[in-house]
């Protein structure tokens, strides 16, 4: 009998993690179910696959975002009035986040335009009958994001949607997807981002690359590109991994304020940028590592380049495929442009 009990509480625990999950697949251009609002020009198709994928990276990986130099892929200050002009979205959309209403302005201007260059797994959050939404979803490489100090995506671009880290015990490797799948989507390279580790502080300047992998260029944060650095070679991390090396199995680990592995000196820091584009200039005040999490405390000194981590511990298969799209989803062009939808009652309006 106490055998017997043994075996059922192994089974349980071997059945923890949820491999099984849903998950929606959100190609680039696509709003997807619940958007707070529509946006046009937020994403790219064509951005080149960075070498590494799959797995947990660090937010402040070098190359790990995209971007075009000199050019923003978010609108911030219409997305901070249209939450302003709509008080029971911006309540969700504050909640989401945990933040107040009254910070949001203050809270945006933090935040950091950049293009996805992973298919990444995030919790979505969307709005429907007055209240947030909430749902696991891949995020094609290609779609513009803002992301907070800590390298985290907390705003989806083309639909104003606040982002969140996705559950740990989510597997991509044996979730159920619905949604258009892409050319070349495996649930192995899908990405988890994990906060920088909270003790370095917040980062100063992220090391992005342009959306042909041809170079390299800083942006500091809370900056939307006019401050971008000059070209720069690509950063050591664009190397190709070894071809036949194993794939390792999706952790599932997201924890904030985690030390990377191999962890390595800190590059020489950045001066903060100066006072941010929307929202009320002056200091930046307390971050939190993840989105939706109420801040402890005020930040760091960032470094210039984050720690170089490679992927940990990536998933190994594609997953089962259910379902036959979502809403919004249609053709790709090579700049995603959309229109708001007409003569709908309920339909978002357009930033």
């Amino acid at each position: 009998m106490a055998a017997g009990v043994l075996v059922l509480a192994a089974g349980t625990v071997a059945g923890c993690g949820d491999a099984g999950a849903a998950i929606t697949r959100l190609t680039v251009g696509s709003p997807g179910r619940d958007p707070y609002t529509l946006a046009a020009d937020t994403d790219q198709v064509k951005v080149a696959p960075r070498p590494a994928r799959g797995g947990t990276m660090d937010g402040d990986t070098p190359g790990l975002y995209g971007g075009t130099r000199r050019i923003s892929s978010c609108d911030q200050r219409r997305l901070v009035a249209f939450l302003q002009a709509n008080p029971d979205k911006a309540r969700a959309w504050a909640g989401v986040q945990g933040i107040p209403v009254s910070d949001i302005a203050r809270y945006v201007s933090r935040l950091t335009p950049v293009l996805l260059r992973t298919d990444t797994l995030v919790t979505n959050h969307g709005y429907r009958d007055g209240r947030a939404t909430s749902e696991a979803a891949v995020l094609q490489a290609g779609m513009g994001v803002l992301v907070n100090g800590y390298g985290v995506p907390a705003v989806k671009c083309n639909c104003g949607n606040p982002l969140t880290a996705p559950e740990s015990k989510i597997k991509t490797s044996g979730a159920r997807y619905s949604g258009r799948k892409w050319s070349g989507f495996q649930g192995r390279n899908v990405t988890r981002i994990r906060p920088r580790d909270s003790r370095r502080g917040t980062i100063t300047v992220f090391v992005l690359v342009d959306p042909g992998a041809t170079m390299g260029f800083e942006r500091p944060r809370a900056t939307a590109g006019t401050d971008d650095g000059p070209p720069l070679p690509l950063p050591a991390t664009e190397t190709a991994p070894p071809s036949g090396s194993p794939a390792p199995v999706d952790s599932g680990d997201g924890s904030p304020g985690s030390p990377a592995p191999g962890d390595g000196s800190p590059a020489p820091g950045s001066p903060e940028p100066g006072s941010p584009e929307p929202g009320t200039p002056g200091s930046a005040g307390p971050e939190s590592p993840q989105p939706g999490v109420s801040p402890g405390g005020g930040p760091g000194t960032g470094t210039t380049t984050g720690t170089g981590g490679g992927p940990d511990e990536p998933g190994t298969g594609s997953g089962t495929e259910t379902g036959a799209g979502t809403p919004g989803d249609g053709p790709q062009s090579p700049v995603i442009s959309m229109a708001p939808p007409t003569g709908s009652a309920g339909s978002p309006a357009a930033l």
